[in-house]
C-alpha cells in the first residue's frame, strides 16, 4: 500500500478511492458531465470514466469492444490465460458471450420472484431482532448495528453457510472490493488465501452433506449435460456473496441516511406506506451504490477517446442516474417519482440477477426501521463514514431517535 497523491483534476486524473470522491462524488460527476463526459486517469494502469447516461449505456451494452473478464478496478491486469476462460473468476458477471447467457440462466431460478418473496418473513424477523438489540437508546447506529447485518444473514441462509461466519463475509468483501490499492500481486494473492481456503471448506462440506440450498444446487446442476467445474461453482458463490452483501448494505444505509435528513420524506413514508415501492426506486436511483468495470479489448477510438487495450472502463451507473439529459430534476430526490428507469442494477447482459432480492431487503429494512423509529435525525453528520471503491454507502451512521 502506498500513500497516494490526492486528485487535483478528476477529468485527467480520476480516482474513485480519493477522499473527495468517496465523501461526496456528485459535484465531481456534475462537473465532468459539463466539461469532460469521459474522464481519464493514468492510475491503476490507465482507465476511463464515462459520467453521462448516454456514455455509460453505450459501453454497458457493447460486448464487442469491451470484456467483462474482470470487473474490479485494481493495479493488476489478468492475462488471457490467467482466468479459467470462458468462465471468468466470478461467472456470470465475469463471463463474456456466448458463455455468459448459459451461466446466467443457471442462477436465475434461485432469484426469481417466487423463491425470493418466500424469504420475506425471515427477513422481517431478522430486522426486528436487530432493532430489539438497538433498544430504546436515544442514539443508535443504523449502519454498523443494523444495515450491515441484514444482507450477510440472508446470503448465508441462501448459500447454506454458517450464520456465525457473517463477520468473515464482511472481511471477504473488504479484501475483494476495498483492497484495490494493493500494487503487489503477491500480496493480493496472499490476502486472498484465507478466502480461498474458506470456500474450499464450505464446498467440500456441501459435497459431503448435501442439502437444499444454493451451494448444493450449483454442485448438482448441469450445463450442456455436464456438472459445473469447481472453478465455476466457487466463482459463482463468490459473486453471490460479494454482490449480495455490500451492495444492499450500502443501499439500506444510504436510504436511512437520506430519511434522517429529510423529515418530510420520512413523514410521508410513515403516513403513506403505499408509497414505499415507488420510493424504493428513487432511493435506488439517487443513491445507486455500484460501479462496475470493463476492460478495453483492443486499441481504438471510442466516444472520442484514444482507448488502449486493457484500459479500465469504470461504468458510472450512479452518475448516469443523475444525468439531467435523462431524468427531469435529476439532482433532486423525488419520493413519488412516477417514471424512473434508473441504472442502479446495471444495464445490458450483466444487469443484476439479484435485483428482486435487493429490492425486498431494502423495502423490509426501511419499513421495519421507520415503524420502530417514526422520527429520527442524524446525530453526528461529521461522524458518518462512507465505503470507498466501487460500492459506496455509509458505514458508521449515528441516528438520534426523536420522540
Amino acid at each position: 500500500m502506498t500513500d497516494k497523491k490526492l486528485v487535483e483534476d478528476f477529468a485527467t486524473d480520476w480516482d474513485h478511492t480519493d477522499p473527495q470522491w468517496v465523501n461526496d462524488p456528485f459535484p465531481i460527476w456534475e462537473d465532468l458531465r459539463g466539461r469532460c463526459p469521459v474522464a481519464h486517469t493514468d492510475r491503476y494502469g490507465g482507465g476511463w470514466f464515462p459520467a453521462t447516461h448516454e456514455g455509460v449505456s453505450k459501453i454497458a451494452k457493447d460486448t464487442d469492444n469491451f470484456t467483462s473478464r474482470t470487473v474490479i478496478v485494481n493495479y493488476g491486469r489478468p492475462g488471457e490465460d490467467a482466468l479459467p476462460a470462458p468462465i471468468g473468476v466470478a461467472p456470470p458477471i465475469t463471463s463474456d458471450p456466448p458463455f455468459h447467457s448459459i451461466a446466467r440462466r443457471l442462477i436465475l431460478p434461485a432469484f426469481a420472484p417466487g423463491p425470493i418473496n418466500a424469504l420475506e418473513p425471515a427477513i422481517r424477523e431478522l430486522c426486528n431482532r436487530l432493532l430489539d438489540n438497538l433498544g430504546d437508546h436515544e442514539i443508535v447506529n443504523a449502519g454498523d448495528e443494523y444495515a450491515q447485518f441484514i444482507p450477510p444473514a440472508v446470503i448465508a441462509k441462501m448459500l447454506g453457510f454458517p450464520p456465525e461466519d457473517e463477520e468473515f463475509f464482511r472481511e471477504i468483501i473488504h479484501i475483494i472490493i476495498s483492497g484495490v490499492d494493493l500494487e503487489d500481486e503477491a500480496e493480493r494473492i496472499e490476502r486472498f488465501a484465507p478466502v480461498d481456503e474458506y470456500f474450499t471448506k464450505q464446498i467440500q462440506d456441501h459435497i459431503d452433506n448435501p442439502r437444499d440450498d444454493l451451494t448444493s444446487y450449483l454442485l448438482n446442476v448441469e450445463m450442456e449435460g455436464q456438472k459445473l467445474s469447481m472453478e465455476h461453482v466457487r466463482g459463482t458463490i463468490v459473486l453471490i456473496l460479494v454482490a449480495g452483501i455490500d451492495t444492499t448494505w450500502s443501499s439500506i444505509g444510504a436510504s436511512l441516511w437520506h430519511l434522517a435528513q429529510n423529515p418530510d420524506d420520512l413523514a410521508r413514508l410513515v403516513n403513506e406506506p403505499e408509497l414505499m415501492p415507488v420510493a424504493i426506486e428513487e432511493f435506488l436511483r439517487f443513491y445507486a451504490p455500484v460501479t462496475m468495470a470493463r476492460l478495453v479489448k483492443e486499441d481504438m477510438d471510442y466516444l472520442g477517446c484514444p482507448m488502449k487495450k486493457d484500459d479500465w472502463i469504470l461504468l458510472g451507473f450512479p452518475a448516469a442516474n443523475r444525468d439531467p439529459a435523462e431524468f427531469k430534476d435529476a439532482d433532486k430526490f423525488v419520493i413519488d417519482r412516477a417514471e424512473n428507469r434508473h441504472l442502479a442494477f446495471g444495464l445490458g447482459i450483466h444487469r443484476c440477477a439479484g435485483s428482486n432480492l435487493a429490492r425486498l431487503e431494502l423495502r423490509i429494512a426501511i419499513e421495519e426501521f421507520i415503524k420502530r423509529y417514526p422520527k429520527f435525525e442524524l446525530a453526528d453528520a461529521e461522524g458518518v463514514t462512507w465505503a470507498p471503491g466501487q460500492i459506496r454507502g455509509p458505514r458508521n451512521l449515528p441516528i438520534r431517535v426523536l420522540k
